[in-house]
């Protein structure tokens, strides 16, 4: 079954411990965090005391996206805070490889994320180290915008070359994602679903996240 996590950028700050339980209880299976730098991409989100700070009070699986240059020098800090997954960006290092050491050499699990522009080929060199890859399905940065539908073109390449090579690498896919848009970017081979104002503008957040998995 493919796995949700929703995207933090669109909960409520004011109570983000709360909404942590809410999506843990609605059977959420992460909780993804946007890091932005200003640089990387043109918005700030927030930072290594957020993500600690959530640790703290959850014992939720912390899918952690770093949307910043240079991300080597920030991977052992950020598994310090309590990431269990780190996805960092292939056009914001001169060396995924070393990124991608970085972190499972602690133990955790890494991903390697594209942009909309980015050819998903960028991302094969490295395609037999990562855990996971993460196709960007908007322009990174902000949430609650449409989904590009070419984006989901890139998904199903890469899960027919992950199927050549027999390896275990899981899909994800950022941005747009609805109860509209769940199905396309499942068919298209997607293992797992960042979905932010779908599931926190939605009371019922356990029908939210049920409408991603299409089970309602």
């Amino acid at each position: 079954m493919v796995k949700i996590s929703p995207s933090l950028l669109a909960c409520n700050f004011t109570k983000i411990g709360e909404e942590m339980e809410s999506i843990r209880i609605a059977g959420a299976d992460m909780a993804h965090l946007d890091i932005m730098d200003g640089v990387f991409v043109t918005n700030i989100s927030f930072g290594l005391p957020v993500v600690s700070a959530i640790r703290k009070h959850s014992d939720m699986f912390l899918d952690v996206h770093l949307m910043i240059i240079n991300p080597e020098k920030y991977i052992d800090r950020f598994i310090d805070a309590g990431a269990d997954l780190i996805t960092f960006h292939i056009e914001a290092t001169n060396d995924p490889e070393a990124c991608i050491a970085a972190i499972q050499k602690r133990g955790k699990k890494a991903a390697l994320s594209v942009k909309p522009n980015t050819p998903i080929e960028a991302v094969y060199p490295f395609l037999d180290r990562c855990d996971m890859i993460l196709i960007m399905t908007v322009e990174p940065g902000y949430g609650g915008q449409s989904l590009i539908p070419e984006c989901l073109k890139k998904v199903s390449k890469l899960r027919a070359e992950i199927q050549k090579r027999k390896i275990d690498v899981a899909i994800q896919v950022d941005g747009g994602i609805n109860e509209k848009t769940a199905k396309s970017a499942i068919e298209a081979g997607a293992d797992i679903l960042v979905a932010g104002s779908s599931v926190f503008n939605n009371q019922d957040r356990k029908a939210a996240i049920d409408a991603l998995r299409c089970l309602t």
